[in-house]
């Protein structure tokens, strides 16, 4: 059964950052450079491929880097017109055929993974399945032949309307206990719950959590309500309204993903993704 194209994708990019102080003083996380692009535009690249048409960045207040990377800038693209620097036009112009919405969110007011999802169904509603990405790490495919794990993502809802998350499978046991792990059924590869940290002879599987999901409508209308309840200033996570849904029946597939986690969150791994994305193009270290 062929199910519609999910079209729009939610990408969360705002907070400051406060675990790559002091840069992100002056550079928003998402904006932080991997090899000659943005993070952020690893991911963006990856949603258009795979059919996404419109991307909404949750951002917060005083952030415009974002928006100014995918708007015009036509003093520049003049610039190099008269520079006869023509070849490097297509660098700077906004992907075609996409649109880019900016929602603000209040960086004082309720916060969590959940928040800025429901947020953006305020405006799009409730009735159609979306992509969620959050945008400061992502799953790096070296080899452009294959599909990016976004894709993969999608297809795996097209097969039956199911929503979908992907989990990252850990290399080493000992990195287990610092992350939600997927908890899932073996033979149908359905959702069951997450596990947060466990020791890792405890752990329900090596895959983790990277927050990147297919949500259909009855799990937005589960984030939605989450974040109407009065939390006493805690965390809204989405796994929570995620796990309600999964309670009262909805169905969530789980897929393994075949590209690389990078993560520019910390310096380390910052460095990494750098060095994985600059070999994977063929830049040679000075």
């Amino acid at each position: 059964m062929n199910m519609p194209q999910i079209t729009r994708a939610i990408i969360p990019v705002a907070g400051w950052g406060s675990r790559r102080l002091p840069i992100t003083k002056v550079i928003e996380k998402s904006m932080l450079p991997i090899g000659n692009r943005p993070l952020v535009d690893y991911i963006v690249q990856d949603c258009i491929e795979a059919g996404i048409r419109d991307i909404y960045f949750v951002v917060s207040e005083a952030d415009s880097q974002v928006e100014r990377y995918y708007s015009t800038n036509e003093k520049l693209e003049s610039y190099l017109r008269a520079q006869n620097k023509t070849a490097q036009l297509a660098l700077v112009q906004p992907p075609a055929n996409v649109q880019f919405h900016f929602v603000v969110q209040d960086v004082e007011g309720k916060y969590g993974t959940s928040v800025p999802v429901a947020q953006v169904t305020q405006i799009i509603g409730t009735n159609e399945p979306v992509l969620v990405v959050m945008g400061d790490d992502f799953l790096f495919t070296a080899d452009k032949t294959q599909p990016s794990d976004i894709q993969r993502l999608l297809n795996e809802y097209s097969l039956d309307g199911e929503a979908a998350i992907i989990g990252v499978e850990l290399a080493n046991d000992e990195d287990v206990s610092k992350y939600g792990v997927l908890q899932y059924h073996k033979d149908n590869g359905r959702f069951e719950g997450i596990v947060e940290k466990p020791a890792a002879d405890q752990a329900p599987s090596r895959l983790i959590n990277v927050s990147k999901y297919v949500l259909t409508p009855a799990f937005l209308k589960k984030i939605a309500e989450h974040v109407n309840i009065v939390n006493d200033g805690g965390e809204y996570y989405i796994t929570e309204p995620i796990s309600w849904a999964i309670s009262e029946g909805e169905a969530m597939r789980v897929v393994s993903a075949q590209g690389q986690y990078l993560d520019g969150g910390s310096v380390e791994g910052w460095l990494h993704a750098n060095n994985v994305v600059c070999k994977a193009e063929g830049v040679k270290p000075a």
